[in-house]
């Protein structure tokens, strides 16, 4: 057993997404358990620049595969096969995202390993064991797997991310596709919803919850949002009542986000919605109810009526309140 790891960064219409810094900070986890290295791989896009923004420390080399400009199913199989071929890792770490787990089961099919996926904890002290939830996140499950090797997609926002610099070896890894084989292609990109907010890049958002009451208050939320220059987002039966489209849904069956601030309006807190903002750096919960697990996840804690307390944090911050 060599004890290396490696992972595979992912980008998207020319920038690294946030998993990619913590598939470093859990990839060197594993190896502080295994002993070994830990690999980055970088396939297509600006590999070069993308490859300077993750050397970051605990890496320890970064392998750049200079082949298009977006993600391709058919080549990154055969570029993550190839350069498992060459360094032999024991383990590889792909995103548990609709990206990664285009091509993680592929590439373990090929290279006939164990495939474990959306993990939320992992450890290599004596073997491999991940954790992953299961039930809308109410169960907590272990999986301990037989052998020295597996593939394992993580599931983003549940490691911080890496971000003090390194000093890896940055090496250009030679790859000869087969051409035959390349059968996709992008050609285009299209939201979620047909919207033009991607929230998951948001630095501030405003969410809310049942306790809305009515669509017509949707305008006292966006005046909130307008006076912080904030994203509006929220819980899933605010869509499901079509008051937003699906692309500003956070939570388990929408998006995972991790902005700096993360305020939650009228919303309980349910397990599916926790698990897509809990990685947020500051939340800051408003519910009537002193019990709602929101507030236990929750930085920062107002217990009154929302329609009494966000009148008044527009003003505070410049705006005008409109009448609801």
């Amino acid at each position: 057993m060599s004890g290396d790891v490696l992972a595979v960064a992912e980008h998207r219409r020319g920038s690294l997404r946030d998993v990619s810094y913590e598939l470093v900070t859990a990839g060197r986890e594993l190896t502080d358990g295994t002993g070994g290295d830990l690999h980055l791989a970088v396939i297509s896009g600006e590999v070069d620049e993308f490859a300077d923004q993750l050397d970051l420390v605990g890496v320890d080399a970064i392998h750049t595969v200079d082949y298009g400009e977006e993600f391709n199913h058919d080549a990154y199989v055969q570029a993550v096969e190839a350069l498992a071929a060459d360094l032999d890792p024991d383990y590889l770490l792909a995103p548990n995202t609709v990206n990664g787990l285009d091509y993680a089961p592929a590439v373990a099919q090929r290279l006939d390993l164990p495939l474990v996926t959306d993990a939320v904890g992992m450890s290599a002290d004596d073997g491999l064991v991940v954790n992953r939830e299961m039930y809308g996140s109410k169960v907590e499950t272990t999986v301990e797997l037989d052998g020295d090797r597996a593939l394992v997609t993580v599931r983003d926002a549940e490691y911080p991310p890496t971000e003090e610099g390194g000093d890896a070896a940055i090496e250009p890894f030679e790859f000869t596709p087969d051409e035959e084989a390349i059968r996709s292609t992008v050609t285009g990109f299209q939201e979620v919803g047909g919207g033009d907010v991607d929230i998951t890049e948001a630095d501030v958002l405003v969410s809310i919850g049942r306790g809305i009451d009515e669509e017509e208050n949707l305008v006292l939320i966006e005046a909130l949002a307008d006076a912080l220059d904030a994203t509006v987002s929220s819980s899933r039966p605010i869509v499901d009542a079509g008051w937003l489209p699906k692309n500003r849904q956070v939570g388990q069956s929408g998006k995972v986000v991790t902005p700096d601030v993360y305020i939650a309006i009228g919303i309980s807190g349910a397990v599916q919605h926790v698990a897509g903002m809990k990685g947020a750096e500051n939340i800051v919960a408003i519910n009537t109810d002193p019990s709602a697990p929101i507030f236990d996840i929750a930085d920062y804690g107002i217990v009154d009526d929302l329609f009494e307390v966000v009148p008044e944090l527009i003003e505070e911050f410049g705006g005008e309140a409109p009448d609801v």
